[in-house]
C-alpha cells in the first residue's frame, strides 16, 4: 500500500464517531461527507485548494448541475471505480434521477469491502460496500500527490 494511502486510512480511523454536522469539517466536532474529505485533505496534503462556499442540503438538485462531480474532477485524480483501492474517494448518486452528492473513502476491498463516510443521522461510520451502495457509485478519485 502506498504511503499516502496508509496515512489516509490512519487519519480516517481518527474521524470515526465524529457527529454529522452539515457544512462542517472538524474531526471530533462534526462534518458532513464533503467535510470529511476536506478534513482528511487538510491532514494529509495541507491547505485546501479552494474555499468551499455555503451550500444547502438540496444543493444542485433543482438545476441538475453535477457540482460536486465537477469539483472533484478539478481537484482530485480520477480513476476507474473498478480499480478502487483503500484510501480512494467514491462519489455516489443516491437516486438514479438525482445529482451525485455523497462521498466516502474506500476502507477495504476484497470479499468484504467497506467504506468510511459521514452519513446523516449516523455521523462518520464505516459501512459495508454492499450491492445497494456499490451500484450507486458513479466515480472514483484519489488525492493528488503532495507537491511540497
Amino acid at each position: 500500500m502506498a504511503q499516502t494511502q496508509a496515512v489516509i486510512l490512519q487519519e480516517l480511523q481518527e474521524w470515526l464517531g465524529t457527529p454529522y454536522v452539515h457544512q462542517a469539517s472538524q474531526k471530533g466536532a462534526g462534518c458532513d461527507c464533503l467535510g470529511l474529505v476536506r478534513g482528511v485533505w487538510r491532514a494529509v496534503l495541507g491547505q485546501e485548494p479552494v474555499e468551499v462556499p455555503p451550500y444547502t442540503a438540496d444543493w444542485s438538485e433543482t438545476d441538475g448541475q453535477e457540482t460536486l462531480w465537477q469539483a472533484a474532477q478539478s481537484h482530485l485524480v480520477p480513476k476507474f471505480p473498478e480499480d478502487r483501492q483503500p484510501g480512494d474517494i467514491l462519489l455516489f448518486r443516491m437516486r438514479s434521477d438525482a445529482v451525485a452528492k455523497h462521498l466516502g473513502f474506500v476502507s477495504r476491498t476484497g470479499p468484504a469491502p467497506s467504506f468510511i463516510h459521514a452519513y446523516s443521522g449516523h455521523g462518520v461510520v464505516e459501512s459495508p460496500l454492499s450491492t445497494p451502495w456499490a451500484r450507486r457509485i458513479v466515480a472514483c478519485f484519489e488525492f493528488p500527490e503532495r507537491t511540497s
